[in-house]
């Protein structure tokens, strides 16, 4: 790490680690909450945090990417700790870990690039209107099932859009008093005037917006007791009264388990679903770097598997590289992986020095941050634009937003896949090759198919399909002059019509150039 760099920088980088901070806090408590299936338990989440933001921050290769526990990870987490028991599901991160590691000398980073772009930004998107919808219930003072799954069926019977229904009728009015002033704030800390203030170039709206949450809710407690906020409706992290107390909270695998089948089946599942994520999520946050720098994926995926490691040693949760934690850090003006770190230092610092105080947040204030962050991700701009591009880009951008929003995180990107697959393949079937038509002398009908340069198999059936449709007693030139690779699915079927269905329909076949092309197998 340049360490001169990071002193250039440590202006922007200190206030965006704390907007990160603020920002991943609510989300470590949420996801351990709703991963462990307990709200009490939110520990794992921070510690997961923690490892994420100093350990995985210092290893990684990206400046301004943000790591710690994942919401697409919570089925996944949740069914192992019923399965294994937690000492049991720790062991299988330990391994998820190691596996992830060896991915990463495998060089098997490079998955990550063949993601398309319109699918990555209808992930964005769509966390981002997940956000959105989850938290306006917090918002409005419904935190019965704290956080709540990212499903968009949940346990309780109730689905994302009815948990809205249901908080318009319990909302708490202290709730929206302080979450609709923190959206006017953080909005208000947005406009290039107050950016233009030297103290709010350092101090992030964030800030101000739990310090008031705090201050106004201890002032509904004193003067208006019917407003005031307490219990679920306020952070809730453990308090150790002693360093040794602290280290009793922290959970440790279970090595008996080590001859369980089902450990390494959990641990293969971890590992290649938090690799994919955090390729995702590399590819979307270098997207929105303003500095548009490149992270090595390949040592991404080494910092995340030594995260793991670490991470299930001391009873943490499995960690990703995370775009709203990212999101934010470049949105705050973060510069390099200082901010990342910074953020693991004070989850670390706020959970052993001061818990007590942070107990006082409302989560109607962090909801509000929250709120503006999934606004960022998906404002109406994204969409007008995508679909100026056409529908190859567009369509699919749409599909894995809606994919995303009613399955899950990978669910919804495979299925964005899918579409661009299939414009992919409508694309090769128009572009393989070309065919001309002319009278010969001989009133014999003469064909010219012109392959392009790069012929694979996708193009076999177009290809295949352009033969079989000449008409008997015809000539045809199968010229490959100007291709330079032919898969040899489609050098097999030419081969094949030529040697079979021309002869039944009477066709002169005449090939060009095939034999210097070099042959692809795929």
């Amino acid at each position: 790490m340049n360490l001169n760099k990071l002193k250039s920088t440590l202006k922007s980088d200190i206030p965006a680690g704390l907007v990160v901070f603020l920002v991943a806090l609510p989300l470590c408590l949420g996801v351990a909450s709703a991963s462990t299936g307990d709200p009490s338990n939110v520990l794992p989440g921070v510690i997961a945090g923690i490892i994420g933001g100093i350990i995985v921050g210092w290893l990684s290769g990206s400046s301004l990417g943000v790591s710690g526990p994942a919401a697409g990870l919570i089925i996944i987490v949740l069914t192992a700790i019923q399965t294994l028991g937690y000492e049991g599901f720790l062991l299988a991160v330990v391994f998820a870990g190691i596996i992830q590691i060896l991915m990463g000398f495998l060089k098997l980073g490079v998955i990550g690039y063949y993601f398309p772009s319109s699918v990555i930004k209808g992930m964005l998107a769509a966390i981002g209107i997940i956000l959105v919808l989850k938290e306006i219930p917090h918002a409005m003072g419904n935190d019965a099932d704290f956080m709540g799954t990212f499903d968009f069926k949940q346990a309780d019977g109730r689905n994302t859009f009815t948990e809205i229904l249901y908080a318009i009728d319990h909302t708490l009015m202290g709730a929206v008093i302080i979450s609709v002033i923190s959206i006017l704030l953080l909005l208000l800390f947005d406009r290039p005037f107050i950016k233009r203030i030297s103290v709010f170039t350092f101090l992030p709206g964030a800030l101000f917006v739990v310090v008031f949450g705090i201050v106004i809710n201890q002032l509904f407690i004193s003067n208006f007791p019917e407003y005031a906020l307490f219990g679920e409706h306020l952070v809730q992290l453990p308090i150790a009264n002693s360093p040794s107390e602290f280290i009793s909270f922290l959970k440790y695998p279970d090595f008996t388990q080590i001859s369980n089948p089902a450990i390494y089946g959990t641990a293969f599942t971890l590992a290649i679903v938090a690799s994919l994520e955090t390729l995702l999520s590399v590819e979307a946050t270098d997207k929105l770097d303003p500095f548009k720098q490149v992270t090595p994926n390949n040592r991404e995926l080494k910092a995340q598997g030594v995260g793991n490691l670490i991470s299930g040693l001391i009873g943490g949760l499995p960690i990703t590289q995370v775009i709203v934690r990212s999101s934010a850090n470049i949105n705050s003006g973060g510069k390099s992986k200082l901010s990342s770190i910074f953020h693991g230092i004070l989850l670390l610092l706020a959970v052993i020095l001061i818990p007590k105080y942070l107990n006082l947040i409302p989560r109607a204030s962090l909801a509000a941050i929250l709120l503006i962050v999934g606004y960022k991700l998906t404002k109406i701009d994204l969409f007008k634009k995508m679909f100026k591009l056409g529908w190859a880009q567009f369509l699919p951008f749409i599909v894995t937003i809606i994919a995303v929003i009613f399955t899950d995180l990978l669910k919804g990107i495979f299925i964005g896949m899918a579409f661009s697959f299939y414009f992919i393949l409508i694309k090769n079937y128009k572009n393989s090759h070309k065919i001309t038509k002319t009278n010969q002398d001989s009133g014999v009908p003469l064909y010219q198919i012109f392959l392009s340069e790069e012929v694979t198999f996708l193009n076999k059936g177009s290809i295949t399909i352009t033969l079989n449709k000449l008409p008997n007693n015809c000539k045809v030139i199968v010229d490959a002059s100007n291709s330079t690779d032919i898969d040899y699915d489609v050098l097999e079927a030419i081969q094949d019509f030529r040697d079979h269905t021309a002869m039944l329909k009477n066709i002169e076949v005449i090939t060009i150039g095939i034999e210097k092309v070099e042959v692809q197998s795929h």
